[in-house]
């Protein structure tokens, strides 16, 4: 992202702040993709792999993101999971720590781990940002290992001519031939050497201003070019490129979601191909980043790409679809269950005060900015979800899900901040065994608020959480 002016912390903090998400909960198991919501590990923490990316390796996904605390932007290393299905992940590692000291010790930057591995040798090569918590230190530096799951070793900047790449935001793809590109804001793209480990040729010079947070995948021999505009953590339109050569020339084709949408309110961070025996389908991979709660409120939007000829399109969202990784198909998922519409009050408990009026397209809203402020619902089935009204005065929401012997199964932080003013699901519980169950739902009066180097403001004006229904599985 662009570079953001964020305050210091000590190492003991940071990893102090971390610990609430290592709390004892329930393994988690899904059904489908789903966006826009925390998900739950094996171990039933949420997932923290922002800035991501996921390659195939022996038969099993292996996502790689970003860790976070919800207090700083100081590097916490870079987290491992492993699916088989892209629903359900399981924990692996922290699979490059922060290291004792040095460029990426306690109080640095690490952000876009991008993991490929290099067919000449092996090994497996992870690409980052590296900087200072001012942004005034960037390099692309790269580490290694020979286990996909690490521990991957730093080794420093990557190097080009013998000089460091000093950039911002970088992705990483990998070609057809097995040849590695390291991609640069801005649309620089670096062809590196047959082990990986340096940048041999400069094969495409800066397109654009701006363009961050770069991602590309190759289709019918197409390359297609992803980025994102200057906003900061804030979410905006997103543009593509696409040419038939890494050297172009590049044709700006536009947004690939629909405009004033924000791209469904996310930010791109790699596209993964699915490919299986009847169909590829190539997976859009965003960042709903949440400041300063990236850890615990940050969520993922994941997205089949529409593509005919040279237009790629997400032109509906989908909050919940599936995947055959076998056949490489993507189908529809609706989300179901009974609806609760916020006004019944048979079902859902208010404490403290709450505002019952029509919202934006007299959508029945129950609102309320009042710290700790809560509703409750007691329900028997297998699933809750919670379908919140976004906007531009909307704050921090705490989620808690317990048993009937009252203990806590799931806690979790929504964001109900959006730009534009938008009614979505804000959380879905894992499927959990048919029982009594209740969830409890409390205004943090928090929002996502935050500034960038030049003092640019930006996030919500206010800490409204805004209820818009309750949706129950049997």
């Amino acid at each position: 992202m662009t570079p953001k002016f964020l305050s210091k912390l000590s190492f003991a903090v940071v990893l102090l702040s971390l610990s609430h998400l290592s709390m004892a909960q329930r393994a988690a198991r899904y059904d489908a993709v789903y966006s826009g919501i925390p998900w739950y590990d094996d171990k039933g923490n949420v997932v923290s792999a922002h800035g991501a990316n996921i390659i195939r390796d022996n038969g099993r996904y292996y996502l790689f993101g970003e860790a976070h605390t919800d207090t700083s932007n100081a590097f916490v290393g870079f987290n491992c999971y492993s699916s088989a299905d892209l629903y359900n992940w399981k924990f692996e590692s922290i699979a490059l720590p922060v290291q004792p000291s040095g460029k990426l010790g306690p109080d640095r930057v690490g952000e876009r781990p991008k993991v490929m591995k290099c067919p000449q040798t092996g090994e497996y090569v992870m690409y980052m940002h590296v900087d200072t918590l001012g942004y005034v230190d960037q390099f692309v530096g790269y580490a290694t290992s020979k286990s996909v799951t690490g521990p991957y070793t730093f080794k420093g900047p990557l190097l080009f001519n013998g000089k460091s790449i000093r950039k911002w935001d970088m992705g990483a793809f990998q070609d057809t031939d097995g040849s590695g590109y390291v991609l640069i804001h801005g649309g620089d793209i670096y062809k590196l050497s047959d082990d990986y480990k340096s940048a041999s040729e400069l094969v495409n010079k800066h397109m654009t201003s701006g363009f961050e947070s770069p991602a590309m995948f190759k289709k019918d021999g197409v390359y297609y070019f992803l980025g994102s505009n200057l906003t900061s953590w804030e979410k905006n339109d997103n543009n593509y490129y696409t040419a038939t050569s890494l050297k172009g020339p590049w044709t700006a084709r536009g947004f690939f979601a629909p405009e004033g949408t924000l791209t469904w309110n996310s930010q791109t961070s790699f596209v993964l191909p699915i490919e299986g025996s009847k169909d590829t389908t190539y997976m859009f991979m965003g960042d709903r980043w949440s400041y300063p709660k990236q850890a615990s409120a940050a969520t993922y939007v994941w997205q089949p790409f529409a593509i005919s000829g040279l237009s790629l399109s997400i032109q509906n969202y989908q909050v919940s679809w599936n995947i055959n990784t076998s056949t490489g198909e993507a189908s529809g998922r609706p989300i179901r269950g009974k609806a609760i519409e916020n006004t019944d009050k048979k079902f859902i408990r208010y404490s403290g005060e709450w505002q019952h009026s029509a919202g934006r397209d007299s959508l029945s809203l129950s609102s309320s900015d009042s710290k700790d402020a809560s509703f409750s619902v007691k329900f028997k089935g297998t699933r809750i979800g919670l379908y919140c009204f976004s906007g531009l005065k909307n704050g921090y929401a705490r989620i808690i899900l317990r048993d009937k012997k009252g203990s806590v199964l799931f806690t979790s932080i929504v964001d109900t901040y959006s730009k534009y003013p938008v009614s979505g699901l804000k959380f879905l519980s894992p499927v959990l065994p048919k029982g009594k169950y209740t969830m409890t739902v409390s205004v943090m009066r928090e929002r996502p608020n935050w500034s960038d180097k030049r003092k640019n403001n930006y996030g919500s004006t206010g800490y409204t959480v805004a209820l818009d229904k309750v949706v129950i599985e049997k």
